[in-house]
């Protein structure tokens, strides 16, 4: 299936196994240093905040934050909107992605997103959920890396499966777009362009977003 972008262009949007990705940058430790982040958190709330999460199927490990830019910690941030509180807006272009939470603020949430020629943008929405989703890589995908063929019958979910813990699927006029928001335990892919059309949020950044969203709900993609 393919996804349309607000001026009708067709575009495939895909999801890639972190192994496959091309063009990843391998992004050092930032050296954050004493005990206070540059976006005013302390380390050990940071700390908290990403710490280990308890998953009847899998365990969750703790992020490792230091290969993680503070800027893209989740925060509650001012942002107008006249959009409905619940509505996500993804901003491609500065590697956020936003819940509005109404009276001019929202939850912002560090992201990685599509590499140049997979970036779409336009109105959809969610139209399904998934833990620990089972990962099936399109024939578009194995057609340019073959590499992938061996999972043309689904990958089962778990800790190495691309999709991660939970997945929100994005639909468009009652058909799934090839878009999603899926959880991500590679801290240094954040703020980068490395997907095949994805948006990947830190695995406990998308729990507390996956956890909030109920099926339905309006998602919004800003132009790169």
């Amino acid at each position: 299936m393919t996804a349309h972008n607000a001026n009708s262009a067709p575009v495939t949007a895909l999801c890639s196994r972190r192994s496959f990705l091309m063009g990843a940058a391998s992004l050092g430790a930032l050296g954050l240093g004493g005990c206070v982040t540059n976006d005013g958190m302390s380390l050990a709330e940071a700390e908290k905040l990403y710490g280990a999460v308890p998953d009847p199927k899998f365990p969750i490990a703790a992020v490792d934050i230091g290969k993680v830019d503070p800027k893209y910690y989740r925060r509650l941030v001012p942002y107008e909107s006249a959009e409905a509180p619940g509505t996500i807006i993804v901003d491609p272009a500065n590697y956020y992605v936003y819940r509005i939470e109404g009276e001019g603020n929202a939850t912002r949430y560090g992201a990685n997103v599509g590499r140049e020629g997979f970036l779409w943008h336009g109105n959809a929405y969610v139209g399904r959920k998934a833990e620990w989703p089972v990962w099936t890589p399109p024939p578009e995908m194995i057609k340019r890396q073959p590499e992938a063929a061996k999972y043309a019958r689904g990958m089962p979910g778990g800790p190495e499966n691309p999709l991660g813990a939970r997945t929100l699927y994005l639909y468009q006029k009652g058909r799934y777009t090839l878009y999603t928001l899926y959880s991500t335990s590679d801290p240094e892919t954040i703020g980068t362009n490395l997907t095949s059309g994805c948006t990947g949020l830190l695995t406990q950044d998308m729990i507390d977003l996956y956890t909030r969203t109920p099926v339905q709900t309006k998602v919004i993609v800003l132009p790169a």
